[in-house]
């Protein structure tokens, strides 16, 4: 089993290794490739994955579901627990509600569970997306505009995507091939830039760090064990549900926090430390999904 995780799980850690050494040997600005990235390449790769797919409510809806309330379970969780022990909730609360479910939850599906596990990553990180990007943006600034969501290349391929794979449109194979192509770019790219991304990061607050670190997967799989015991999930999605809920924080807490001016050092620490604990907690839910 050992030999089988390490296999799975170093790609992405060596792709992560060398964007963290070109970071910090050559300071590459990623600023254009990581704007390409999330307004071309990352909506091609969703709307091939849901295109290329028909939507069956009786098996999608379950997971849309269970990702929901492990988003919002995990943030109810970070809630308590920043109350409980005196912390600003909102430095805690997002990097313990919002997961990596996107540089490190999209590759590590396929290398894990196989290309069709792709379709159904995709949907669950869809839905934390919307959610980051609305309930998370407004967490931090109450003025926050809500409306520019829908302008969102990522969100306008979701549904393009859910509308064709509805309709059971069979586009042109060749131009879905393209499509395809392209979003195959967003993957090593997405590993990159999160090396590149936490080569600038600093560690100013590691008893807080460690905390983030430890307590968003802890809580993820906590949630997602408690789901698979109360929904009947397929095998693939029990997979999918248990490794989505050990998951470090995502990096786009981060860029929230610099954003909305919510202690940023403090949630990169819990970002960067989540992230290096992902050696950790990711080879203890794969030990359990694994057959």
């Amino acid at each position: 089993m050992l030999p089988r995780i390490i296999a799975i799980l170093f790609p992405l850690f060596a792709i992560v290794a060398v964007g963290f050494v070109v970071g910090r040997r050559m300071r590459p600005d990623l600023s254009h490739a990581n704007k390409l990235n999330m307004d071309v390449f990352v909506p091609a790769l969703v709307f091939a994955a849901l295109a290329s797919k028909p939507f069956r409510p009786d098996n999608d809806i379950p997971l849309l579901l269970a990702t929901l309330v492990l988003v919002v379970g995990s943030g109810l969780a970070g809630w308590a627990l920043a109350r409980a022990l005196g912390i600003a909730p909102k430095t805690l609360v997002p990097p313990v509600m919002f997961n990596n479910c996107g540089n490190l939850g999209l590759p590590l599906a396929v290398l894990a569970f196989g290309e069709q596990a792709l379709a159904p990553a995709v949907v669950m990180f869809m839905v934390s997306n919307l959610m980051h990007f609305s309930f998370g943006a407004w967490l931090l600034d109450h003025n926050v505009r809500l409306v520019t969501l829908w302008k969102v290349p990522s969100v306008l391929a979701t549904f393009a995507g859910l509308a064709v794979g509805m309709s059971g449109l069979a586009l042109w194979a060749p131009l879905l091939t393209a499509i395809r192509m392209l979003g195959e770019i967003s993957i090593p790219l997405m590993l990159f830039a999160l090396g590149v991304r936490l080569s600038d990061s600093r560690i100013t607050a590691i008893g807080l760090g460690v905390l983030g670190a430890v307590a968003r997967p802890v809580i993820g799989m906590a949630i997602a064990a408690a789901l698979l015991v109360v929904m009947d999930f397929p095998p693939q999605q029990q997979a999918l549900v248990l490794t989505f809920g050990a998951l470090p924080p995502a990096v786009l807490n981060y860029i929230f926090a610099e954003r909305y001016h919510q202690e940023p050092d403090k949630v990169a620490s819990m970002v960067l430390i989540g992230n290096l604990a992902a050696v950790v907690f990711l080879p203890i839910a794969l030990a359990f999904v694994l057959p």
